[in-house]
């Protein structure tokens, strides 16, 4: 399970850091979004990862510290989760107005003639 985990942390940290260094500003947001959910799954994998496991104390009851799931790393993937969307939707609201401005989507405002 934890060899799948960061087989896909590296896969979206990977692609998104090629697709930032791409010339088009679609594909930076496109590559910031998935460098957020690598990041993403690296801070909820630090939590350790337990099927089963219960998140929160159930009240009156006591829980096996072995078997306690953190939830602190899944509080702060959730505030992510919506400071990402939050910042891929100015970041959407900007590239629109810059391609308007400008008439192009690059990055430099320069496209390569063929």
């Amino acid at each position: 399970m934890e060899l799948i985990l960061a087989l896909a942390i590296g896969v979206l940290c990977g692609s998104g850091v090629w697709l930032i260094l791409r010339p088009r500003s679609y594909q930076v947001i496109v590559g910031l979004c998935l460098l957020a959910y690598g990041v993403n799954l690296f801070i909820f994998a630090m939590g350790r990862l337990y099927i089963g496991a219960a998140p929160i104390m159930p009240k009156g009851g006591f829980v096996d510290p072995t078997a306690y799931a953190d939830p602190l790393p899944q509080s702060l993937v959730l505030t992510a989760i919506v400071i990402s969307f939050a910042t891929t939707a100015l970041f959407l609201v900007v590239m629109i107005a810059a391609r308007g401005v400008a008439g192009t989507d690059h990055v430099d405002g320069r496209e390569r003639k063929p």
